[in-house]
C-alpha cells in the first residue's frame, strides 16, 4: 500500500482512537477508580497496537501534521467531565469503524480486529455510563 493519501487517513484514525481511549483510560482508573475496567481499556489500546505495529513506520512517514485542515478547526468546549467520557467513546467508536473499513481493503485480518475492538467498546460504555451518573 503505497497511497500517501490512504495512509494518512489511517494514521489519523489510529491516533484518534489511541488518543480516546487513553482518555478514557485515565477515566477509569482516577476519577471512577475502577482499575478493572483502566486494564481492559489498556488492553485495547495495545491490541490496535499490535494490530499495526507493521505498518506503523508507513503510517508515520506519510504523516503531514502541519498541513493538515483539521489541526486549524476550533473544537467545542467542554463543561463537564462526563461529556468528554462520552465524546471520547464515540471518538475511538467512529475512528474505529473508518480503520475497519478501509481494513476490509487492505488488510482484512486487521479488520475484523478493529471491528472487535469497536464492539467491545460498545459494551464498556454502556458499563460506563452507570459510573458516569454515580455520586
Amino acid at each position: 500500500m503505497d497511497d500517501k493519501r490512504v495512509l494518512r487517513v489511517l494514521d489519523a484514525n489510529l491516533n484518534r482512537a489511541r488518543e480516546g481511549l487513553r482518555v478514557l483510560e485515565d477515566t477509569a482508573r482516577f476519577i471512577w477508580e475502577r482499575p478493572a475496567l483502566y486494564r481492559t481499556l489498556r488492553s485495547l489500546r495495545h491490541r490496535l497496537d499490535r494490530l499495526t505495529r507493521r505498518a506503523y513506520p508507513a503510517l508515520l512517514q506519510s504523516r503531514d501534521s502541519a498541513r493538515d485542515a483539521g489541526r486549524v478547526l476550533k473544537e467545542k468546549g467542554r463543561r463537564a467531565w462526563e461529556g468528554l467520557t462520552a465524546a471520547n467513546f464515540r471518538r475511538s467508536q467512529e475512528a474505529l469503524r473508518v480503520l475497519e473499513e478501509y481494513g476490509k481493503v487492505f488488510s482484512p485480518g486487521a479488520a475484523s480486529g478493529f471491528k472487535s475492538v469497536r464492539y467491545r467498546l460498545y459494551i464498556i460504555e454502556k458499563t460506563a455510563q452507570r459510573l458516569v451518573k454515580e455520586p
